[in-house]
């Protein structure tokens, strides 16, 4: 049953370099092989979550907040929560207000196998009875108005897959990807360790969209977040062309 793209098949070809004790050394940084020089020729450089400092939220049909599952035919794979951020010192974040130029952060939380809140994601206890090991988090549309500023929550990363994980940031035909490899007998990320992803562009949300894509158990599930329109203006960082 394994459904997994080829992007996934080459990422997970390959062993990438270990890391330091330092949460900040969760991304791949250093080639060791012809293959790894490959990979971190393609890699974008990651921001970390926490370096971010966000205004307010724009609030959307479903609030402030755009709470789902990550699913296939098969069942739930993994909570989703998701919201779009104005800038700091912006309140209220509304784009028909906010001025010419302004940057919209993306920020995604994403829990394999739930995180058992029954107010958050898809609902009361375990989306599945155990997920072990999910293995990347993408987008299936282009990435319309991306700035080239993207990245996750590295100390989430580093908590979930330990000193031995790497974090690769790429993009596939505009559309971001981050592969988390967790190295030889490394530690997965796994059921209940949620991960922060995000993405930046000169584009408001136009909605919650069937955008998001997770591979987790060599399978994938996917489930919906902010996302915004195509236009034709906007450049794509992913593509260095309008998207």
């Amino acid at each position: 049953m394994n459904k997994t793209l080829p992007f996934f098949a080459f990422f997970f070809a390959i062993p990438l370099a270990a890391c330091s004790t330092e949460p900040d050394d969760t991304d791949l940084e250093v080639a060791t092989t012809e293959s790894e020089t490959d990979a971190l020729d393609a890699a974008l450089p990651p921001g970390d979550f926490s370096d971010l400092e966000l205004g307010a939220r724009v609030v959307g049909p479903q609030g402030p907040e755009v709470e789902a599952a990550m699913s296939n035919p098969e069942g739930i794979f993994a909570d989703i929560r998701s919201y779009v951020a104005c800038p700091a010192g912006m309140d209220p974040c509304a784009p028909e207000t906010a001025p010419k130029g302004t940057i919209y952060t993306y920020v995604h939380v994403v829990v394999p196998g739930g995180d058992n809140d029954a107010s958050k994601g898809s609902g009361n206890g375990a989306d599945n009875s155990h997920v072990e090991h999910a293995m990347a988090f993408r987008m299936i549309q282009r990435a319309h108005g991306f700035t080239g500023n993207a990245g996750y929550s590295k100390a989430e990363a580093m908590a979930a897959m330990g000193k031995m994980g790497d974090v690769v940031m790429t993009c596939d035909d505009g559309k971001l990807i981050w592969t988390l490899n967790s190295g030889d007998g490394g530690d997965q990320w796994a059921h209940k360790e949620p991960v922060t992803f995000y993405w930046q562009s000169t584009l408001p949300p136009a909605g919650p969209a069937e955008a998001y894509e997770l591979h987790v158990d060599y399978t994938r599930a996917g489930g919906p977040g902010p996302f915004p329109a195509p236009d034709a203006a906007a450049s794509n960082a992913c593509t260095k062309v309008p998207a």
